[in-house]
């Protein structure tokens, strides 16, 4: 019985590695992403949610996705964007209600997107 719970337990863990794994790595590319906005002097403001977790803001996360992935200074990081689409499916968004936004610094969205990740 024992070999078996722990069995059960492997095979859990082993098929979680791959998302976590997976999560570092985004968060690793969007800690490079935000080093480069960082040191980047343009301007770019993108809508973020005052709240991060508000279930209402999920298509502003996406939409400002979209705009930091055709800043032409994010071209490098492609490869960030297509396994953030792989890994977050864009939901079905019918039933958003408002959410509360300002348009802040990338670096700011940034780090609330690292926020989101990790949830």
């Amino acid at each position: 019985m024992k070999t078996h719970l722990y069995f059960l337990l492997l095979v859990a863990g082993i098929s979680a590695a791959p998302q976590m794994s997976s999560m570092v790595e985004l968060l690793t590319l969007l800690e490079q992403m935000w080093d480069s906005v960082a040191k980047d002097n343009q301007n770019l403001r993108i809508e973020t949610p005052d709240n991060i977790e508000d279930v209402n803001c999920v298509s502003t996360i996406f939409e400002g996705m979209e705009q930091l992935k055709t800043h032409p200074a994010m071209k490098k990081y492609s490869v960030f964007f297509q396994k953030f689409e792989r890994q977050f499916l864009t939901p079905s968004l019918a039933n958003e209600e408002e959410c509360d936004t300002e348009r802040r610094n990338a670096t700011i969205f940034i780090e609330k997107l690292m926020t989101f990740i990790r949830k």
